[in-house]
């Protein structure tokens, strides 16, 4: 079973070897991790609403069809193969002081740990679990964590950990964090538009850690696990037009206006001498409160900034129309 990166590894080496494989993924799991297990050629079955419902499928499959179940994270060889990751960084900078990896299942971190530990035993390992699926953070710290519940980072959206992984992350690793769901969003955007690199939201989860927590980090040369590239088209330009939104790059005007013919394009031919892109544009005559003969204007605009739009504002109030601007 998996949410999506195991499974398609699982499905590319099983078509390289010439072996069938039967991938089981939860029914939320995004379209694009489901086509490209597909494209390797294995079995794909959406079953579940999370990956503990997807695992007793697949694990009921396994018994029936007397298949061998590969676990995502609870199991030393997978583990040992996600280490070589660690591998892989000391060996083009063994002067890391941190590495800062997502966890869901605890497999990652497990490996990368072990890997990084042995060559560099002073080396910080820091794990990071969003905020509706927090158990290796409550399991290290004593106390129950409610898990469930939607998230953008659905490849770490595990309800509890492995034993053989949490075993290992407590004697090896230094810290859990726990990140919200904005400051993920806010991750995906900032890899897109700074480094050009997409991510889903699992993988933004640790630059979203340090973000979020930038005194642990201050003068440390810090790696960031980015652990999947697969994020839906549709989520990611939602969560692009949101960070718009976010920073006042996309904004609503309503504005009262005389329910006649011209007033609208006065109206827009305003916005537009200050620069103003208006995206949409809603009357609002039969639930307002305005007179009969009057209407509200909702106007979504893209603006350069903060600064233009209460410019807009102030010439719309200054051309004699009650203008406010939304907040949300």
């Amino acid at each position: 079973m998996s949410a999506g990166n195991h499974a398609k590894s699982v499905a590319y080496h099983a078509q390289r070897l010439s072996m069938p494989a039967t991938i089981v993924m939860p029914k939320n799991t995004p379209n694009v991790k489901v086509e490209d297990t597909k494209y390797f050629g294995a079995r794909v079955i959406l079953k579940g609403k999370n990956l503990d419902e997807a695992a007793s499928h697949a694990r009921e499959i396994a018994s029936t069809e007397n298949l061998v179940f590969v676990h995502p994270y609870n199991d030393l060889d997978i583990m040992a193969g996600q280490g070589t990751m660690a591998l892989e960084m000391l060996a083009v900078q063994l002067e890391l002081d941190t590495i800062v990896v997502p966890v869901g299942g605890g497999g990652l971190i497990a490996g990368i740990a072990t890997a990084a530990k042995a060559l560099q035993p002073q080396i910080r390992i820091v794990g990071v679990e969003v905020d509706a699926y927090s158990s290796v953070h409550g399991a290290l710290h004593g106390h129950a964590q409610h898990s469930g519940g939607s998230t953008i980072a659905e490849g770490i959206a595990v309800k509890q950990p492995g034993e053989l992984t949490l075993e290992v992350i407590r004697r090896l690793v230094d810290d859990i964090l726990i990140v919200k769901e904005d400051s993920i969003e806010e991750a995906i955007n900032l890899y897109l538009s700074i480094e050009k690199t997409v991510t889903e939201g699992a993988g933004a989860a640790s630059l979203s850690a340090v973000m979020s927590n930038t005194a642990l980090f201050a003068g440390q040369k810090t790696a960031l696990i980015i652990s999947g590239a697969n994020i839906d088209a549709r989520i990611l330009a939602s969560v692009l037009m949101r960070q718009l939104v976010r920073k006042g790059r996309i904004v609503r005007f309503l504005i009262e206006i005389d329910d006649s013919p011209g007033s609208l394009s006065e109206v827009a031919a305003t916005i537009g001498e200050f620069g103003g892109n208006i995206l949409d544009v809603s009357h609002q005559r039969m639930f307002a409160s305005v007179p009969i003969k009057r209407a509200d204007l909702y106007l979504t605009v893209e603006t350069r900034d903060a600064t233009q739009n209460l410019e807009i504002l102030a010439k719309l109030r200054e051309r004699g129309y009650d203008a406010e601007l939304l907040q949300e």
